[in-house]
C-alpha cells in the first residue's frame, strides 16, 4: 500500500480572501488536518464550509503526537498541516512532523500562500535580494541585545517578529545597537483592518511607536536595513574597535594600537588615532 501525502498548507494571516483555491481543495480532501490550535482553526474551516476532522499539533505535543500522524500517513491517508496563520514552520510548529515524515519516506508537499515575513519584505522598500529572517528575538533585554550585537554588521536586510508588549523596548535596543539612523520598517497587523507599514530611521520609528499606543498592539514584523561598511581605506570596523578596546584595557596605548593592527589588519596609524580618541587624548 502506498503512503499518503503530508500537505504543508499556508492559511491567511488576516484577510480570509488570501486563502488559495488549492489550499481549500486540499483541506476539503485530506483525511485529517493537523492544526496548531484546533479552537482557532475550526473557525477557519467552518467559514469555508469544511468539515475535515482536526487534531492538535503544537509545540508542546508535536514530538509525541507525530507518530499518530505518521500512522495515518503510512496507512495511505493524506494529512494537511496548518498553523494558526500564515505558512507553517515559519516561527510556528511543524518542523518535527515534516522531518519525521521525510525520514519515513512520506511525500511532503507545500501548498504556498500568505507569509508575514515575505508580505512585509515585499512592501518595505528595503533591499530584498538577500535577507535574514531571525524570528523572535530573546525576551530578556540582555539576550536580545547580545543577539542584536551579533547582527550589527550583517549586510543583509534583517527581519524579526516581535510581541507587541516588547515592541518599544526592542526598537530602543535596535537604536542603541544599530544606531539611530539605520533604516527600519514596522509592518503591523498585515492584511487586517488596522494594517500599518511605517518606514523611518529606527530612532524615529521608536519615537513614533512610543507616541501612539495603538501601534503597540497586534502582530508585528520589524525590518532593518543591513549594515553598510564605511567607504574608503580609512574605515575601521566595529570588530577592530572591539579588539582595540580589549587591548587598551591591558596595554599602553601605543602597544595596544600596534597589536590591534597585527590582529585585524587595519593600519596602525588609524588605530593609534582611534585609541587617542577613545582615551580622550586626541
Amino acid at each position: 500500500m502506498s503512503f499518503g501525502t503530508l500537505f504543508v498548507v499556508a492559511t491567511p494571516i488576516g484577510n480570509l480572501d488570501d486563502i488559495s483555491a488549492r489550499a481549500l481543495k486540499v483541506l476539503r480532501e485530506v483525511a485529517l488536518v493537523a492544526a496548531e490550535d484546533t479552537r482557532h482553526s475550526v473557525r477557519l474551516l467552518q467559514h469555508f464550509g469544511i468539515d475535515t476532522p482536526l487534531a492538535p499539533c503544537h509545540e508542546h505535543n508535536e514530538r509525541e503526537q507525530g507518530g499518530r500522524f505518521l500512522d495515518r500517513l503510512q496507512a495511505g491517508e493524506d494529512v494537511a498541516l496548518i498553523s494558526d496563520a500564515g505558512t507553517p514552520l515559519i516561527s510556528d510548529p511543524g518542523y518535527h512532523l515534516v522531518r519525521q515524515a521525510r525520514a519515513a519516506g512520506i511525500p511532503v508537499v507545500p501548498v504556498p500562500g500568505a507569509c508575514a515575513v515575505i508580505a512585509a519584505l515585499s512592501a518595505a522598500g528595503l533591499p530584498s535580494d538577500r535577507f535574514v529572517f531571525e524570528g523572535f528575538l530573546p525576551a530578556r533585554t540582555a539576550g536580545r541585545r547580545a543577539r542584536l550585537e551579533a547582527l550589527r554588521e550583517e549586510p543583509r536586510t534583517l527581519i524579526f517578529y516581535e510581541a507587541p508588549h516588547r515592541l518599544l523596548e526592542c526598537l530602543q535596543d535596535m537604536a542603541d545597537v544599530f544606531g539611530e539612523q539605520r533604516d527600519a520598517l514596522l509592518a503591523r497587523e498585515l492584511t487586517k483592518t488596522f494594517e500599518t507599514l511605517k518606514g523611518l530611521p529606527v530612532g524615529e520609528l521608536r519615537d513614533w511607536v512610543a507616541a501612539d499606543s495603538n501601534q503597540q498592539r497586534g502582530e508585528c514584523v520589524i525590518l532593518v536595513a543591513g549594515w553598510q561598511a564605511p567607504e574608503g581605506d580609512d574605515a575601521i570596523g566595529a570588530e577592530a574597535l572591539r579588539v582595540l578596546d580589549l587591548l587598551l584595557a591591558e596595554l599602553p596605548l601605543k602597544r595596544a594600537a600596534a597589536l590591534a593592527a597585527e590582529i585585524t589588519g587595519v593600519r596602525k596609524n588609524l588605530l593609534y588615532q582611534a585609541a587617542l580618541e577613545r582615551q580622550g587624548k586626541a
